[in-house]
């Protein structure tokens, strides 16, 4: 699969760092950094923008804030390194305390939102805009989302200055079927605009690189990946995989395979990631992973029937 204008956006530290609150050693965020700019990676989206207004530094990790200092420092070793993006959550950040672009070590702001605040999502794309970011909007959940509501928000994406707009399956839900739908129906609004669609994939139910490369054959071509498929719950789609399954010649997979070597298999052995059960129960249950993560910090960790049963019950009294 060749297709020049594809992007691929490796979301290890952002996506992985929801795992541990985000407290990553600054040794491993520049081996991230350095392994994805070095395997060719277009874009590694190091963390949040979040307000520290509302949020302590106390609490979280410095990929949680990203400041430009911060930023600079993970970059700072690999000269020509791939574009920094960060995540802008809906109401969580202070929008006049961003720096205009000149000035700011971020190329992408990925502005993230449900269905229901995509019109949130738009005020925040043409203030980033004007302050001279990249902007996508990555639309969460999206298993949930109402297809008129979703039609709705699409057109009125349309018309905004966004680079490209995300498919995001957050509860690994999606079967091919109804990505190849999504996909198709993204582009059906944004594609006559020069829009692009995105995918962002979880990996509930083992679909994660799948789904994604059912999305690259209808149209996706902005894609997320972690390296090792490290992410809250179940991960995401692996870098690794992607990366191979590519058929740009300017993408290396040594760099990644590294890496996972020498800083992920370590890690394996202190946090918890990747296809685990309950994960796989809230997958099929169209679920947030919230239960499943809450499960596997407790006592009872391994009784998946249990689990199951107790998921059933919630969803018939729904």
């Amino acid at each position: 699969m060749y297709r020049p204008e594809i992007k691929v956006i490796d979301c290890t530290i952002r996506d992985g760092g929801l795992i541990n609150e985000h407290r990553f050693e600054d040794k491993f965020v520049k081996a991230v950094y350095r392994a994805a700019s070095l395997a060719g990676v277009d874009y590694v989206e190091l963390g949040y923008q979040l307000s520290k207004k509302q949020y302590s530094p106390d609490k979280f990790g410095r990929s949680k804030f990203c400041d430009d200092d911060f930023l600079r420092e993970m970059t700072a070793d690999v000269p020509g390194g791939a574009k920094v993006a960060t995540m802008v959550d809906i109401g969580r950040v202070e929008l006049d305390e961003i720096k205009p672009k000149q000035d700011s070590a971020v190329d992408l702001m990925r502005v993230a939102c449900y269905v229901k605040d995509i019109d949130k999502a738009i005020a925040y794309v043409k203030h980033l805009t004007d302050k001279g970011y990249e902007t996508t909007v990555n639309i969460m959940a999206i298993s949930t989302a109402l297809q008129p509501d979703l039609e709705e928000g699409l057109a009125q994406l349309a018309e905004c200055p966004v680079k490209a707009v995300y498919v995001v399956d957050s509860y690994g839900a999606l079967f091919s079927e109804q990505i190849h739908f999504l996909v198709n129906l993204y582009k059906k609004y944004l594609q006559p605009k020069g829009i692009e669609v995105g995918i962002h994939a979880h990996n509930n139910q083992q679909l994660g690189f799948a789904n994604t490369i059912e999305a690259i054959r209808k149209g996706a071509n902005y894609l997320d990946g972690t390296i090792y498929g490290i992410g809250r719950g179940p991960g995401n789609c692996p870098l690794e995989l992607l990366l191979a399954f590519l058929k740009n010649p300017k993408f290396n997979l040594d760099p990644v395979l590294e890496v996972i070597e020498k800083e992920f298999l370590p890690l394996r052995e202190k946090m918890e990631w990747g296809y685990i059960i309950p994960y796989m129960l809230t997958g099929i249950m169209n679920q947030h992973p919230r239960s499943a993560i809450a499960l596997r910090a407790g006592k009872d960790k391994d009784k998946f029937a249990q689990f199951y049963r107790s998921l059933i019950n919630d969803a018939e009294y729904s």
